[in-house]
C-alpha cells in the first residue's frame, strides 16, 4: 500500500461508535469490515464534504490504521477521490449508484410520483415522498413548486420524524409499542426555536393526526416553513410513507394551508395508498 499523509487524531470514539452494541452480541455472520467502510462513507455527512484522514477517523470513530485502510480501498474503487493539491478526500458520484438503484427498484416511488407531479402542479406548491428510516423520514421523492423554498432539502435528506408532518402523520399509523421505541430513540434537541420537544405533546400530536388524518408542522424543522402530510398506507391499514406539502409562511398561514392543501394531500394519499395495494395484489 503507498503511503498516505495522515494527521494525528485523537483516540476518542464519536457517539455512534459508543452506542454501537459490543462485538460479542453480534452474529459470526457480522462483517466488521463492512461495517467501517459504511462508517466512512457516512462521516461525509454533507457539511463535511472534504476531509483529511485524521477528520474522517474522528468522524467515523474509527482508529487511524482502520481509517487508512477503508479510505485506500474506497479510492481504489472510486468511491472516494483525493482533492488535488490537498490531504482532503471527497466523495466521488460513483456513489449515486447506490441512490440510483434504490429508486428504480422502488415500486412506491413509481406509484406515487404522478400524484406528487399533479399536486404540485396544481398548487405550485413543492410536493414530497417521506419514507420512514429507524427514528427519522427521508426524502424519497420531492417534485419542486413554482416558489423554490428550502432549496437544501434534497432526495436523501433526513429529519427527525417526530419534527415533521410526515414523521408525524405515518407514526400515527403504527402500533403504540412502535411510536415509544422512536420516541426514545429520537435527540429531542430543537432544531429550531418552534421545534416541539415535549414527549407528551408529541405523542398528543401523534394521536391527533391518527383522528384527522393528516398533520400541520409550522417552523419545526426550517425557519418560515408550513409541512401538510397525509399518510400512505398499506393493504393492512399500516402506514409505510406519507406525501407532504411544503410552503412558505410569507405566502400561507397555518390556517389557509389547513383549509386549502389538506385535501389535495389527503386524496393523493388516499389514491397512492390504493395504487400500491392493487400493485401488491398481483
Amino acid at each position: 500500500m503507498p503511503d498516505i499523509a495522515f494527521e494525528p487524531t485523537e483516540p476518542n470514539l464519536s457517539a455512534t461508535a459508543r452506542d454501537k452494541p459490543a462485538a460479542a452480541e453480534r452474529s459470526s455472520l457480522f462483517i466488521g469490515s463492512a461495517e467501517k467502510t459504511f462508517q466512512v462513507l457516512q462521516a461525509f455527512d454533507g457539511p463535511q464534504r472534504h476531509m483529511t484522514l485524521a477528520d474522517i477517523a474522528r468522524a467515523a470513530g474509527l482508529d487511524r490504521s482502520a481509517t487508512q485502510r477503508v479510505v485506500y480501498t474506497l479510492e481504489t474503487l472510486g468511491y472516494l477521490r483525493r482533492i488535488r493539491g490537498t490531504r482532503n478526500y471527497g466523495l466521488t458520484p460513483k456513489v449515486l449508484q447506490f441512490s440510483y438503484n434504490y429508486i428504480c427498484a422502488n415500486e412506491l416511488i413509481d406509484k406515487a410520483s404522478p400524484y406528487l407531479l399533479d399536486v404540485s402542479r396544481t398548487l405550485g406548491e413543492t410536493s414530497n415522498l417521506q419514507e420512514l428510516d429507524g427514528n427519522e423520514v427521508v426524502f424519497t421523492a420531492r417534485f419542486p413548486g413554482r416558489h423554490m423554498v428550502n432549496i437544501n432539502i434534497v432526495v436523501g435528506s433526513r429529519l427527525p420524524a417526530l419534527f415533521t408532518a410526515s414523521g408525524t402523520v405515518i407514526l400515527s399509523g403504527l402500533p403504540e409499542a412502535r411510536r415509544l421505541e422512536i420516541l426514545a430513540a429520537t435527540d429531542l434537541t430543537p432544531v429550531t426555536p418552534y421545534t416541539q420537544t415535549s414527549p407528551e405533546a408529541l405523542l398528543r400530536r401523534i394521536n391527533i393526526a391518527a383522528e384527522k388524518g393528516y398533520a400541520i408542522c409550522v417552523n419545526e424543522t426550517v425557519l418560515g416553513d408550513i409541512c401538510v402530510a397525509a399518510p400512505i398506507t398499506d393493504q393492512h391499514g399500516m402506514a409505510i410513507a406519507a406525501i407532504n406539502v411544503s410552503v412558505p409562511t410569507t405566502r400561507w398561514t397555518p390556517e389557509s394551508a389547513e383549509a386549502e392543501l389538506v385535501p389535495h394531500v389527503q386524496v393523493a394519499a388516499t389514491r397512492i395508498s390504493q395504487a400500491k395495494i392493487a400493485m401488491s395484489s398481483f
